[in-house]
């Protein structure tokens, strides 16, 4: 019998349980995966980068207290580093001033401060540059790769290893409160705990649904991907990640060649997503508006969802209308670089402890109660 039920498989849900089987002694923890396989929409579809830069400064302080975590991993948790450096470049032109002075400001506050380039340093970094394509320049020098399989595994091994339990295929299709307990209905059988953690991204409002729960408010988003081949003779592996200030395109190395993405934030209904050949066109024509760097082709494309709130901050902590009813939802697309700090403010909060010191600050912003009288301060 579970003391706690995880809905949902991703990072989101996978750090929730570590954590919650950690504390105080541990938790018998029960993870809810409605696929075959945990992480097949956000997790594994994810860009890869570790960002402090990122986000709204509630997303910006859970990064920072999560690197700690990926930079020394507790003892058998991956087998090899989980972050490798890696670093952003972000462009400006004179229509992106004003997006420049934010993003020049929000990196100030970072442990490696973001620095303004001037252009021969940037085209150092990035020897392709258009030198006529861009007027400023914004380096990122902390950014890291990160890997995300490595990470994601980790927090389901050490679930396991700590007692829990992992069901795939098991779609949540009913959820109630009776006798001091949820009790979860799924397409593999009934589950039922005290406690239950709404970790199902782009579902959990329907989650919440199920069981009679105020929604939050989650909006999914679809994000386009491509793999191009970088054409012979030329070698990207030690470019930084090759972004603008407006956020319309990223471009970062990886095995294979380089990662593109014009950026998209589509309003999708939760569900397999596809991605859209004109999207991608679009992230390869910004990129080469930038970069003297012909990419003849996509080796592959895909998309996937990140569910943000309409503050854009994620969802943490026990719902005050639901006796035992948590969420660690609306990550949005920083999901993977905050999952440490999030698992761990989630399994405090549930418990009913005090935070860690970095993070109580943040106990008023990601609080449930707030998504049902707030509205989208910033854009995606």
């Amino acid at each position: 019998m579970a003391d706690v039920l995880v809905v949902g498989g991703g990072i989101a849900g996978a750090a929730a349980g570590w954590f919650l089987a950690r504390q105080r002694g541990g938790s018998r923890v029960t993870l809810l995966e409605a696929e075959g396989a945990p992480g097949m929409h956000a997790t594994g579809r994810s860009a890869a980068l570790f960002s402090e830069y990122f986000g709204n400064a509630a997303v910006r302080a859970l990064t920072r207290h999560s690197r700690a975590f990926y930079a020394a991993p507790p003892a058998g948790f991956a087998a090899g580093a989980l972050l490798a450096p890696r670093g952003v470049l972000a462009l400006g032109t004179p229509e992106t001033a004003a997006a420049f002075e934010v993003a020049k400001a929000a990196g100030a506050g970072a442990p490696r401060p973001a620095v303004e380039l001037t252009a021969a340093a940037a085209l150092a970094l990035c020897p392709l540059l258009h030198p006529g394509a861009f007027d400023r320049a914004l380096h990122k020098p902390g950014a890291c790769d990160i890997d995300v399989d490595a990470a994601h595994q980790g927090f389901l091994r050490g679930l396991r290893a700590a007692g829990g339990t992992v069901v795939t295929g098991a779609r949540v299709t009913g959820l109630g409160r009776r006798g001091g307990r949820w009790h979860a209905a799924t397409s593999v059988g009934g589950f039922s705990a005290p406690l239950v953690v709404n970790a199902a991204g782009a579902w959990a409002d329907d989650v919440a649904r199920l069981a009679g729960v105020a929604p939050a408010g989650l909006v999914a988003y679809r994000r386009t991907a491509a793999l191009a081949p970088v054409p012979d003779g030329h070698d990207v592996t030690g470019w930084p990640m090759v972004t603008d200030v407006a956020d319309t395109f990223y471009a970062r190395p990886e095995p294979g060649g380089l990662l593109l993405s014009p950026a998209d934030a589509t309003p999708m209904v939760p569900g397999p997503v596809r991605h859209d050949d004109t999207d991608v066109a679009l992230a390869i024509a910004r990129f080469e508006a930038m970069v003297a760097l012909p990419l003849r082709h996509v080796s592959h494309a895909w998309a996937g969802l990140r569910t943000a709130a309409l503050d854009d901050t994620p969802v943490i902590g026990p719902d005050p209308d639901a006796p035992g009813f948590c969420w660690l939802a609306g990550l949005g697309g920083y999901g993977i670089q905050t999952a440490p700090a999030a698992g761990e403010l989630l399994a405090a909060l549930a418990a009913g402890d005090a935070p860690p010191t970095a993070l109580r600050s943040l106990v008023a912003d990601v609080t449930p109660v707030r998504t049902r009288t707030r509205t989208r301060t910033a854009p995606l």
